[in-house]
Order: C-alpha cells, then structure tokens, then sequence
C-alpha cells in the first residue's frame, strides 16, 4: 500500500520529486493545493475522482509547512508547473516519451510546446491544442480531441484548463485514448511554459506566497478564491488537528 498523509478527506502521498520523477510511469496524477481540498468538500464527482486517481502529491509550500502539524509530515512539497519542467527534462533523452499539452488559451499550448522543444533540442512534444470554452460540455469537440491525442501518438498528455474540470475530463475521457500511459491535471503550467504567464520569483515561492504573487497579477479573478473560498481549508483543518474533521462523502 502506497505511504500517504490524510489532509482532511484526501490521501496525499509521501513522495519526494526525485522518487516521483523515477515511479511515474502510468496512470493520472493530480497535485492537490487549498483551493482543492475546500473544493473536495462538497463536490462528489471530484471527490470520486481523487479515489480513483494514481498520483496523489503535494502542490502546496503551505500544505507542506502546515503537515508539520500531523504526526507524519511531507519531505517536500511538489508544485505541478516545477514538477513537469522537471519531467520533461528527466526524459530529455528518452524517445518513448512523447507528450501532449491540452489547454490554455488559443495559441499558448502551441507556443509552449514550440518553447520546450527548441529547449529540450527535440520534438519531446509532439501535439499541442487549445480547445474552446467550455470544450468539456461539448460532445463533438471531445471526441475530436480524442481522435487528435489518438492520431498525434502521444503517450502523456498534460492538461491544464483548471481544476476540477481538467481532473473530470480526464477520467471521463482517458479510456478512449489507450495509448496514453501518463495523464497530467496541471492547471496554468501551460501558460508558464509559453512565458504568457510569469512564476513568482523563488523567494515568494520558498516561503510559500507564490499564491499572493498570483493574486497581485489578477486581483479580480483570485481574490474570492484566495480570501473567501479557501480560507475554509484553515477551519477545516484545525477541526482535523483536533480530531473532529468528518469527511462529509463517508458515514
């Protein structure tokens, strides 16, 4: 049985980046942050699929430092945008790792994977495709970006449209698409790769404020999500420090 740390209603495991880099070999990885574990609280078919997911890592320095709290704490936390700047480099020199990036705006996963490539001096990304607003309640277009992961020959595919809806349409979808070995729910980490969005600097995110760098750079979008939404985790997890946390989806 894999070594995991229970955050409030979700297995996260116990992994180093250098041991996830070497074990990922198949199945979907999600990188759970606050805004995650809140949203986990009253949304069932997220829920479900963080139990059915294969990778379960830390995203959050905050999470990271608050898991000093438990018993058991985590050796590090994994950022999902670091973690697969790390993967691609990790097999920059293996020819069975061809990846797929899904998401972001139109032209920005194009531009992303033209930007690793010419770094990683090869075609280690071998399709990238920005789908429409809203893409995941349109039948049509989901089954055309299975023909077009199908017919691209990928063999992981990274998707980042936001969470939770890049963790649904992969468990809905994944099965149709059975040559890909490595499913990947990382938010904005195609827009880092195409520089259209700038990481915090590493002082932010040593401390564990790149959120608050994030927030600078789009006040309107994240304030609710920061400064309502999410400060229900801290609630939430002091009831889990003093042992009175019940998971809302087991009786």
């Amino acid at each position: 049985m894999a070594d995991t740390i229970k955050i409030l209603n979700a297995d996260v495991l116990n992994i180093t980046q250098a041991q996830l880099l070497e074990q990922l070999k198949k199945g979907v990885l999600v990188t759970p942050n606050l805004d995650h574990l809140v949203k986990l609280q009253k949304d069932r078919e997220f829920y479900d699929v963080y139990q059915q997911a294969d990778w379960v890592v830390c995203d959050s320095r905050i999470l990271y430092f608050l898991s000093k709290l438990l018993k058991r704490s985590f050796p590090e936390a994994i950022p999902g945008s670091s973690f697969f700047t790390a993967y691609y480099e990790y097999h920059k020199d293996d020819p069975d790792c061809r990846i797929f990036l899904l998401g972001a705006r139109e032209g920005i996963a194009q531009k992303a994977m033209e930007r690793i490539n010419e770094r990683m001096g090869r075609q280690i990304v071998v399709g990238a495709h920005s789908p429409s607003f809203g893409f995941e309640k349109k039948e049509e277009e989901c089954q055309e970006l299975v023909r077009i992961v199908n017919e691209s020959g990928a063999n992981v595919v990274l998707v980042g449209v936001g969470a939770p809806k890049q963790e649904k349409w992969i468990m809905k979808w994944k099965d149709r698409m059975p040559g890909v070995d490595v499913w990947m729910a990382l938010g904005a980490t195609i827009d880092f790769e195409a520089g259209t969005l700038k990481r915090a600097p590493a002082f932010y995110r040593k401390i564990g404020m790149e959120w608050f760098y994030r927030f600078m750079k789009e006040p309107k979008r994240l304030f609710k999500r920061y400064f309502v939404d999410d400060m229900k985790f801290f609630w939430l997890f002091t009831r889990q420090l003093l042992g009175c946390y019940r998971d809302p989806f087991t009786k």
